[in-house]
Formats: C-alpha cells, structure tokens, sequence
C-alpha cells in the first residue's frame, strides 16, 4: 500500500481559498496528489499558493482537466464524496468501509463544487459513494473539511500496515482508462444503431451505462472480452 496510490479529485471548485487549503489537507497527511477539473478561479493564482501555506509544491504538481473523465484516466477506483444518499445502484461506503478498500490500485476521491456537490451524472463515473457521518440536520461541510477527514482516515490505514484486501495475483483488475474506452466502445456503436432516440432521456440513459460499467471489478480479460464483442457487433452492421 502506498500513498503514491491516491488522488483527491476537485470537480468544479468555486474558491480559490478552497483550493489552497485542500493542498494544505493533503500534505498534512503525506499525500502529493490534487486533481482539478475545471476549476472556477484561474489555476494557480495568488490567493490559492497564500492559502495553501506550506504546500505550494502540491499545487504546482497538480493537474488540472476540462472534463471528469479526462480526469480518471490513470485511476483504477473512485470513490464519490456526498452529504445525500443517492437512490442509484452504486455501492455506498461508510468511513469504516474504506479499510476494505484495496489501496495497492489508483484510487481517487471525488469532491463536488461548494454550491452543489456532484450531481448523479458525475457520480456515474464512481465506484463507490462515500458519506462522511454529520449531524442529520446539518451536513454541510467545508469542502477542505471533508477532504482532511477522509486524508486521515485513509493515511491511519495505510500506515497501519494491516491487509485488509486479498486477491489472485493472477488476476489483474482493469484500469479506470480500459474501462472508459470499452464504455465508449459500447456507447459509439450504440450512437450508430440509432439507440438514443429521445434525445431528453439520453443523458440519463448514459448515466446508467455508466453506472453499470464503473462499479463493476473487472479485470483486463474481462475488459478485451467486452470490447471484442462490442466491436464484433459493430462490424456485423
């Protein structure tokens, strides 16, 4: 298990003062990595190095991307952070699940914007939803609040040394990156048949695509089975 392994996903940050201190969060707990998807401020700017104090090196290694999927493409597992629960088919994990979680893979955790969190569409792309247990009549969290929490956790894990996780050496689980290009694989080749025909429920009809691609284990032989047959019935038209 590694550090190294771990990534704190901002979608949508809206302050710069946010920002800086979710790298102080990271560093705080030895972590190096902070992923940005289409930030609200200008990144880096002056504010965000000040708030950050002694963490300027984790913003100046930080990438930033356009999109959420761009974003996952070097991680194996995402773990979606948000105050509701969501009535979708995605496993929902308790601080405590996350000792079961197998940190030898990329694992990312996801934060929404300070004004609306991650909507259903954005966590379509997760394995897992976690909830950080509050006050049921007042959940609101800093972000860099709810970042710090899950750090700790996750750092007191890692450091514990203890294997919580047991699996073949022979199997070796698809990347988040295999997983994106089968969906994709599976979208085109439904584009091409006419399958969305309401243009008003195809979004929605992704997110569920999504849904059922991400938060399933599948290894790399499982992923080249999948893709063959999509591409085999791409080619039977």
């Amino acid at each position: 298990m590694s550090i190294n392994n771990i990534s704190f996903i901002l979608h949508k940050p809206q302050l710069s003062e946010n920002i800086g201190a979710c790298a102080r969060a990271i560093k705080n707990f030895s972590f190096q990595k902070l992923i940005l998807v289409s930030p609200k401020p200008i990144f880096p700017n002056d504010k965000i190095l000040a708030t950050s104090v002694g963490a300027k090196n984790i913003i100046n290694k930080a990438q930033c991307f356009s999109n959420i999927e761009k974003s996952l493409k070097n991680i194996d597992i995402v773990i979606a952070t948000s105050a509701r629960f969501r009535n979708k088919n995605v496993k929902h994990l308790q601080l405590e699940d996350l000792k079961k979680i197998n940190y030898k893979k990329k694992i990312a955790f996801l934060f929404g914007s300070e004004s609306s969190g991650l909507s259903n569409d954005e966590i379509s792309y997760s394995n897992y939803t976690l909830q950080i247990p509050t006050n049921p009549d007042f959940k609101s969290l800093n972000l860099s609040h709810s970042l710090i929490i899950i750090a700790q956790y996750v750092s007191r894990i890692i450091n514990s040394n203890a294997t919580y996780f047991k699996k073949s050496n022979k199997i070796k689980s698809a990347s988040k990156k295999d997983i994106i290009a089968m969906a994709n694989l599976c979208i085109q080749n439904l584009e091409e048949v006419n399958f969305f025909k309401s243009k008003e429920k195809k979004p929605i009809m992704l997110e569920n695509l999504r849904n059922i691609f991400y938060r399933m284990d599948l290894s790399t032989k499982e992923i080249r089975i999948l893709s063959g047959v999509f591409a085999s019935l791409g080619k039977k038209r």
